[in-house]
């Protein structure tokens, strides 16, 4: 797994791509809880439960 280190006190800004697989977009709706801040999340398959 890829990971990013950040060192600094300035604020992180910007967007990145990702694949539209549903394991890819668990984590991000996850790390979107963590921030007061307005997140879109774009192309994320439809996942029901039947």
């Amino acid at each position: 797994m890829d990971k990013l280190l950040v060192h600094g006190g300035t604020s992180l800004s910007g967007s990145i791509n990702i694949s539209g697989s549903k394991n890819a977009s668990l984590p991000i709706l996850a790390a979107a809880l963590l921030t007061d801040q307005q997140v879109v999340i774009e192309r994320v398959p439809d996942v029901s439960i039947t």
